[in-house]
């Protein structure tokens, strides 16, 4: 016990010694906003944090073109041993169109990249582990749009990877929210211009397709269970009033708690996109452009210990939401790797995607917040490196919670 609380002192005064570095990479990130897949100067100036020392092995460019990978180690376990444990800690950095970091992405890649040094300042010293522990630091670009993390999860970046930490911003502090399952849809209409006032019945129009098929979708809402949310826009309505459209286009989001679900809310969607063609005589395609994100699996050990580190720094854990229908790519990552995606308070009752948020991710304040979290995911992972029971019970809450959700 005394070995524990050492290790857990030591990341603690490492990540307060480093904390004006950390709050200049985020604050750096935070000032020059970039949208999925485009986050070159953040995937740089973290490259660069994790480079000025020299013991960490950085990659560049890992696997996709603005993705990262940073490792240190091998330490404990006996000389000779194979590398044992891999600790993953994930950064994200991409920000929003028009709102910049009003998910607070800037303050996830200061949150992984200080809970890595601090698990490193408890690690570096220390000879006698129950198995050889390594870290390794993982940018994951692309969580708004894209899904960075199954394109990474696909070329096999967590392949070697035994446990993975992240936390999030938001209004309070929790050590695990439901996240749900979510695909987008693109749908196209195609019909036939024509002179609307000369001779409109030479048209089929594709906005009247598009119209009925956003009011079916609204119709439909009313039949849906009350978990489940379909929410989007018309994104291409015509060119002049004058002509009728030819070419219409939405897109649509679908959420629901499980995969199977999503399937069910996917079939009664595309029913209605499809009788708006008829109905029109138009021509549809129904697109889905990328991955499915998965719910976040839980884990109750990686929770139960996460909150009692969170305590003994003085994070207090509101009574948790009933529902909670964000989405996150994490969720796919939950269902190969062991984990655990807390969400934590940065001093605004602001939510998430609103200029305000925006600002508070940038505001000085929110920093007590930020390095607390780390610090309270470096010591859970301090718990569960040292104790070979822990250990034991996250991979079978991982195995239970995967057999749940078949």
């Amino acid at each position: 016990m005394e070995k524990l609380l050492q290790m857990k002192d030591a990341l603690q005064l490492c990540i307060d010694r480093h904390k004006d570095e950390l709050h200049s990479l985020s604050l750096d990130i935070w000032s020059r906003p970039e949208l999925a897949g485009n986050e070159t100067h953040a995937h740089d100036r973290l490259v660069s944090f994790f480079s000025q020392d020299q013991t960490w092995r950085v990659e560049s460019h890992y696997k996709i073109p603005t993705a990262f990978r940073a490792s240190w180690g091998t330490v404990g376990g006996g000389e000779g041993q194979q590398p044992g444990l891999n600790v993953g800690f994930l950064c994200e950095y991409d920000a929003l169109p028009g709102i910049g970091h009003a998910c607070g992405h800037n303050l996830i890649a200061e949150v992984g990249a200080a809970a890595a040094l601090g698990l490193k300042a408890a690690l570096e010293n220390q000879t006698e582990l129950p198995e050889p522990v390594k870290i390794t630091v993982l940018g994951t670009p692309a969580e708004e749009n894209i899904g960075g993390k199954i394109q990474l999860i696909k070329a096999g970046a967590f392949a070697d990877i035994d446990l993975v930490f992240m936390a999030h911003p938001a209004q309070q502090d929790a050590s695990f929210l439901p996240c749900v399952t979510i695909d987008e849809v693109s749908v196209k209409y195609h019909g036939k211009a024509s002179h609307a006032s000369a001779y409109p019945w030479e048209g089929v129009n594709a906005l009247d397709a598009a119209v009925l098929a956003y009011n079916n979708l609204s119709a439909l809402r009313q039949q849906l269970k009350p978990e489940w949310r379909l929410h989007g826009i018309i994104k291409h309505g015509g060119e002049k009033p004058n002509i009728i459209p030819a070419y219409t286009e939405l897109e649509f989001y679908l959420r629901t708690p499980r995969v199977k679900d999503l399937c069910d809310l996917k079939a009664k969607a595309e029913a209605c996109f499809r009788a708006a063609a008829v109905a029109t005589g138009c021509q549809v395609e129904i697109i889905y452009p990328t991955d499915c994100y998965d719910s976040i699996l839980p884990n109750a050990t990686l929770a139960n210990l996460y909150e009692n580190n969170g305590k003994a720094l003085g994070i207090q854990f509101p009574e948790q939401p009933a529902n909670f229908s964000g989405s996150t790519d994490f969720g796919n990552v939950s269902f190969i790797v062991p984990g655990i995606h807390p969400f934590f308070y940065i001093c605004t009752d602001a939510f998430n995607h609103t200029e305000e948020y925006t600002e508070a991710a940038g505001a000085e304040k929110a920093q007590l917040f930020t390095l607390r979290t780390a610090k309270a995911l470096a010591m859970t992972a301090v718990d569960v490196v040292c104790c070979p029971v822990l250990l034991r019970q996250v991979r079978e809450d991982f195995r239970l919670a995967k057999l749940k959700q078949e």
